[in-house]
């Protein structure tokens, strides 16, 4: 068996775990590994097997039913306070593609304070009781209890970035990475569809929208049942404390590792500052004809901000515990 085939192997034997284990579907498993390895997280002094062992499943966080129930209604009392574009765009959201967006977002949120309470003792309440959801908010996390103490304010503020489970990039856009002392990066893998499988299991499609299509003879009762057998099912969805990074550290100016082909650059690692005419530098800098683009995204937005990918990212026990005894 040759090198390749070996390493594809290993890499079906832990999807496999990841799928049986922590019952994450094989599509959102293969996401966590193959974005670990984009990501550079997995690399070749840090091999697939340490990375499950001693980085994805400690940090692997389920949410349940009622936990995600919760986040959906948070998000939806602050719906309508809030923007629908997109930071650094002018690409409008309705209404149900931000109520799913903002929910991703809390479940994130949970996630990190599930992880604080599992593997540091850290009681923790969610800032989600506000009425309008602010531009940059210092801190995600509102109140934190530690040792049985009673509710106070955490002494530093955390920034809780979510994204999905095929993210390899935390992206701080604007002024927000300097209105928390730490930024922490989950990774949900709740896909398009976790709306519509929390709705399929509260039986909103079988026992109304479905119901009423046959009542009106849209569809008929056969097809109702196909239709509402294609939708997926709600199962708890996992979520990966990627690692974090700390606004007070020195970050060098074009902190960037890449790939140079025939004519195009493909940039795999940035660890910090990142501004509009910085591509434009890199491609004199590197004598390229043609495009420099992020791997597993393409280009950014023509915003200033603090970019950092997965492997970069800080995530040991010994990280974690040095500023969280700040906390």
């Amino acid at each position: 068996m040759n090198s390749d085939s070996s390493v594809n192997l290993f890499e079906d034997i832990y999807s496999n775990i990841l799928h049986d284990k922590l019952r994450i579907s094989n599509k959102e498993a293969d996401n966590f590994l193959n974005k670990a390895k984009e990501g550079g997280e997995i690399t070749e002094r840090f091999s697939f097997e340490n990375w499950f062992k001693d980085r994805f499943s400690p940090n692997c966080i389920l949410i349940d039913e009622e936990e995600y129930a919760k986040m959906c209604i948070d998000a939806l009392k602050i719906l309508e306070t809030t923007a629908g574009t997109d930071y650094g765009t002018s690409r409008q959201r309705d209404m149900g593609q931000l109520w799913a967006d903002m929910t991703r977002g809390y479940l994130g949120e949970l996630a990190f304070a599930k992880f604080l309470n599992d593997r540091w003792g850290i009681s923790s309440e969610l800032g989600h009781e506000r009425g309008v959801l602010a531009d940059f908010l210092p801190s995600d996390i509102k109140l934190i209890s530690r040792n049985k103490e009673e509710f106070r304010p955490p002494k530093i503020n955390i920034g809780i970035k979510t994204g999905k489970s095929n993210g390899i990039w935390l992206d701080i856009t604007g002024d927000q990475f300097h209105h928390s002392d730490i930024h922490v990066f989950v990774k949900v893998a709740a896909g398009r569809d976790h709306l519509f499988a929390f709705f399929k299991h509260l039986s909103v499609f079988k026992d109304k929208i479905l119901k009423k299509g046959e009542d009106i003879g849209s569809i008929s009762e056969s097809e109702s049942k196909d239709i509402f057998n294609k939708i997926p099912s709600f199962v708890p969805i996992p979520a990966y404390i990627c690692g974090f990074v700390e606004k007070d550290k020195t970050y060098e100016r074009l902190p960037y590792k890449g790939k140079k082909g025939r004519k195009n650059y493909e940039i795999i690692s940035w660890n910090g500052p990142y501004n509009p005419d910085d591509i434009a530098e890199i491609k004199s800098r590197e004598n390229i004809s043609g495009s420099v683009k992020f791997t597993g995204i393409g280009v950014f937005s023509n915003n200033k901000r603090y970019l950092f990918n997965s492997g970069n990212l800080l995530w040991k026990n010994e990280d974690w515990k040095r500023v969280l005894d700040k906390i």
